[in-house]
């Protein structure tokens, strides 16, 4: 049995984060259904209240490989490190300072799209940077 898999991320603003990571990870937002030539007009026939309509997003891989990512409002902020966080792995099978400087490249990228960074580890022989999104939520680059 297949399973398709979707990533669920609580945050503040679902837009601003899905918007962050669709250009972290060369996504998309996810179109609205056949019939409907915007979200508003099929949350507007469903009945959804207006003030609920900016409280979900979601991006998707345009080339259907990689999982949905779902953005959800929650109310409380995040407090404490996650739990399960996403790689953005930019090394690709590079090796010593190649693989160094092209992780380096992608952190720049994503600084620019608002991520900071956070610390550079080395263990074990392996080598990753670690980022927080514009809410905070770490991941790292590999």
């Amino acid at each position: 049995m297949a399973f398709d898999v979707q990533v669920v991320i609580d945050c503040a603003e679902p837009a601003r984060l899905a918007e962050f990571w669709a250009a972290a990870l060369d996504y998309q937002a996810q179109p609205p259904p056949p019939g409907y030539a915007s979200w508003d007009d099929l949350l507007r026939e469903m009945g959804v209240p207006e003030e609920q309509w900016g409280s979900r997003s979601a991006v998707v891989d345009p080339d259907a490989r990689g999982p949905r990512i779902f953005f959800q409002h929650v109310p409380e902020a995040k407090s404490v490190k996650n739990r399960l966080h996403l790689d953005v792995r930019a090394g690709g099978g590079l090796r010593g300072d190649e693989r160094r400087n092209r992780l380096r490249e992608e952190v720049q990228r994503l600084a620019g799209l608002g991520a900071e960074e956070v610390r550079t580890m080395d263990e074990m022989g392996e080598h990753w940077i670690v980022m927080r999104d514009p809410e905070g939520n770490e991941f790292c680059v590999t």
